[in-house]
């Protein structure tokens, strides 16, 4: 698990401020989250967006205002996640969070929310990650420090360098050893299974379509078509 990371501090002077497009999404960000210590702590007060994708990678502090595209983005990411959460509860296999969830990890200097990850209670039980409680209310939980077993983004028009190369190294870095890649903005869906390397991750490559996946011990294979609003509609089928 990553080391001990120093408790949050509060927030003053802004460093800078984001504007989006339309009234409501500015964002600004204060000079303490050019640290990962001080992201942390802004990631769980209130002054933290609300909307958006804010991400601290190695020292520097990504902000992602655009609106989340429904069939592209939304939709997707909805039932990967309702399909891998219910093969995880129905194995007992650990802990399915959704997104607006913070994941940090000090060794990778890494603080994001990803749009899905997953947590086994084996490594949970192992000391490989574990949750933070808020400061504000004992019992709730806001944050997990250290390396989940897997995670999840959806790649939309602003975010393919940061998730496609950016968070590909940082999560390897923070020991995930599962990482999904997802991008729908084409002209088909491609559906990348990265696995663990000697240096960095590794594509799992595919059999008639299929996607092994080793962290759930199942095959995956990823389809859309068109509904009657004329807007996709994805499945996620498992081969157990």
């Amino acid at each position: 698990m990553s080391s001990t990371i120093a408790p949050p501090t509060t927030f003053t002077a802004p460093v800078v401020t984001i504007h989006g497009e339309s009234e409501g999404m500015n964002v600004t960000i204060p000079a303490e989250a050019t640290t990962l210590e001080g992201f942390r702590s802004w990631a769980k007060s209130d002054a933290f967006p609300q909307r958006g994708e804010v991400s601290f990678i190695v020292g520097e502090v990504l902000v992602d205002m655009s609106p989340e595209n429904f069939d592209l983005h939304n939709f997707l990411k909805g039932e990967i996640s309702s399909s891998l959460r219910n093969l995880v509860r129905q194995r007992n296999l650990g802990r399915f969070f959704f997104d607006r969830c913070l994941f940090t990890n000090a060794d990778a200097v890494l603080s994001t929310e990803p749009d899905a990850m997953f947590l086994s209670y084996e490594s949970y039980q192992a000391g490989k990650a574990k949750y933070v409680e808020s400061r504000m209310s004992r019992g709730s939980y806001v944050e997990l420090i250290g390396s989940p077993d897997w995670a999840l983004e959806i790649v939309s028009p602003s975010s393919s360098k940061k998730d496609k190369h950016l968070l590909r190294k940082a999560y390897y870095r923070a020991g995930v050893n599962e990482y999904w890649i997802v991008d729908a903005t084409g002209d088909d869906v491609e559906f990348t299974v990265l696995v663990r390397g000697k240096s960095g991750f590794v594509a799992v490559r595919p059999r008639d379509g299929w996607h092994q996946s080793p962290t759930f011990g199942a095959a995956f294979q990823l389809s859309r078509s068109k509904a009657k609003d004329g807007l996709w509609d994805y499945a996620l089928n498992v081969n157990e």
